[in-house]
């Protein structure tokens, strides 16, 4: 599996309508969140010579549970697939994208999300996904306090923020007009699209910034010295109080930083 970074909503268990809330409950109950020793996966045949594979066992979640409560971020693996499916024939290059993604494929998977949108408006994906990197924009929502640095069970550490998606998006906020007045402009609007999907979910809910199988690409120095939501936040106060050499500092040190995480994509 490529090692990527998750940015994930854990909502409520009771924020949930109350058909899928009954479906994650029993979910909960059966203890069919617990992972099993082996993982089976389906492979999707498209019109070319290449497929898709997708988790072939059923619908599942991440589970927190924080103050006596539980929180869950449900994969909802198809609509992801589809949305992936579409994002790469828009980012990448025409002739790339038919050879991967054909354009009959496309537009059956754009149909099938339509459709899925249609029957159920509060589908919506409950995380995104970054192979290689932490995008630098992600950090624009959390603040260095709630940053955690923790032994997992199976062996190395795990880097991880967890934050109410409330407060991310106040700061989201603050940090699109200091952005909007700079050459970073493109950045807020970015910013802006996550505070607009942010904007769906229960105002009570959780949001984790997951280093996970990144983790894995970094020392336990690395880790340790990496307070790139502080770097960035600095960055933008400066920039608020035009101290621009030290904005430009700071957050290309950020970007530096990550830049060099992301090579081991080309060494893989």
């Amino acid at each position: 599996m490529v090692p990527s970074a998750y940015l994930r909503v854990f909502q409520p268990l009771e924020s949930f309508q109350p058909e899928e809330q009954a479906r994650w409950e029993r979910y909960l109950i059966e203890g069919a969140h617990r992972p099993s020793f082996r993982r089976s996966y389906r492979q999707r045949i498209t019109t070319g010579r290449l497929g898709l594979l997708a988790p072939a066992d059923g619908e599942h979640a991440d589970i927190r549970m924080v103050g006596g409560e539980y929180y869950l971020c449900p994969w909802r693996t198809r609509l992801r697939v589809l949305a992936a499916i579409l994002s790469f024939r828009e980012a990448a290059q025409v002739e790339l994208s038919e050879h991967f993604v054909p354009s009959g494929e496309a537009k059956r998977a754009a149909k099938e999300l339509a459709r899925m949108r249609r029957r159920d408006p509060s589908a919506v994906s409950f995380m995104h996904e970054s192979p290689w990197h932490v995008p630098v924009r992600w950090f624009a929502l959390f603040a260095d306090d709630e940053r955690r640095l923790v032994e997992r069970e199976n062996g190395g550490y795990r880097l991880s923020y967890l934050t109410l998606t409330r407060r991310a998006m106040r700061r989201a906020e603050r940090a699109i007009p200091a952005l909007r007045g700079s050459e970073l402009g493109p950045i807020a609007d970015l910013i802006l699209e996550l505070h607009e999907w942010l904007s769906q979910f229960d105002p009570r809910s959780l949001l984790e910034l997951d280093y996970a199988g990144l983790c894995d690409l970094m020392t336990w120095d690395e880790l340790d010295d990496d307070h790139s939501a502080r770097d960035l936040h600095e960055a933008l106060s400066a920039l608020t109080a035009d101290e621009f050499p030290r904005s430009a500092e700071l957050y290309q040190g950020v970007v530096g930083h990550w830049a060099e995480v992301r090579n081991h994509e080309s060494m893989n």
